[in-house]
């Protein structure tokens, strides 16, 4: 006995793993049959259904992959908070043209002006352009090369990373490094160098960053590669959580 063609395309979508086109197909072939939509329609909306579905699924798994702490987005940033902030720049960085361009960005300023927000919403932006990133703090960074180094898995970490379009390290300089980090962490952006993207978030202006590495003459080093194709943000001013604390509270 013939298995009826409804039974034979569910299982030939299946092999294909095409989940999209098996759950959408009977109820698009009854809006295209109410629309009088010719098969080569009805092919084309199944297709396209599938292909966004696919996209959706495939930026979700980038977001997981890039360890965010939390999501945020420029919508929900209040630049008129911090008056420093070029606004023109960092939404022409949200079109992530400076990643295909293998360009740096800095955003430097005092605590509490919104530096994480905007490298997280940035992040976000990269993955839904379909960019491979990852987030970390610069004591997390450093603390995971050298466990990995201690349990000689350090190769194997240094080419997980490099395969990133977009490395953020948030909070640099909040805590000095030890030689060991400050050489691990000088070595990781130095092999990015006009290869992949670094996004460094710092409450430090430059001139205090000898006190982080220890040493002058790398962080000499260190700050040649990541000015010499930068984006920088400067986020000086009031404490932006400090003015989103008393407005929440005045909205109870």
């Amino acid at each position: 006995m013939t298995a009826k063609p409804q039974v034979l395309l569910e299982h030939h979508l299946k092999k294909l793993k095409l989940p999209t086109m098996l759950r959408e197909s009977e109820k698009t072939a009854r809006q295209c049959a109410r629309e009088k939509v010719d098969h080569i329609g009805f092919l084309l909306r199944l297709a396209e259904a599938e292909l966004i579905e696919r996209e959706q699924r495939a930026t979700q798994r980038r977001i997981k992959a890039a360890r965010f702490p939390m999501i945020k987005t420029l919508d929900s940033f209040d630049f008129k908070a911090i008056p420093s902030l070029n606004k023109m720049l960092t939404l022409e960085l949200a079109r992530c043209e400076y990643i295909t361009s293998r360009q740096n960005v800095l955003a430097v300023g005092n605590s509490g002006t919104g530096k994480t927000h905007i490298a997280l919403a940035l992040g976000l932006a990269a993955c839904q352009k379909g960019f491979k990133v990852r987030f970390a703090t610069a004591a997390g960074m450093v603390n995971e090369m050298i466990e990995a180094k201690d349990e000689k898995k350090l190769l194997r970490l240094q080419k997980q990373l490099a395969r990133l379009d977009l490395l953020i390290i948030d909070e640099m300089g909040f805590v000095p490094f030890s030689k060991t980090a400050a050489e691990l962490l000088f070595e990781l952006i130095s092999n990015r160098y006009e290869r992949a993207s670094v996004m460094i978030t710092s409450n430090l202006p430059f001139d205090e960053w000898p006190d982080v590495f220890g040493s002058e003459r790398l962080t000499g080093a260190l700050l040649d590669r990541l000015t010499h194709h930068v984006n920088i943000l400067e986020m000086n001013g009031d404490s932006y959580r400090l003015k989103d604390s008393k407005r929440r509270k005045g909205k109870n």
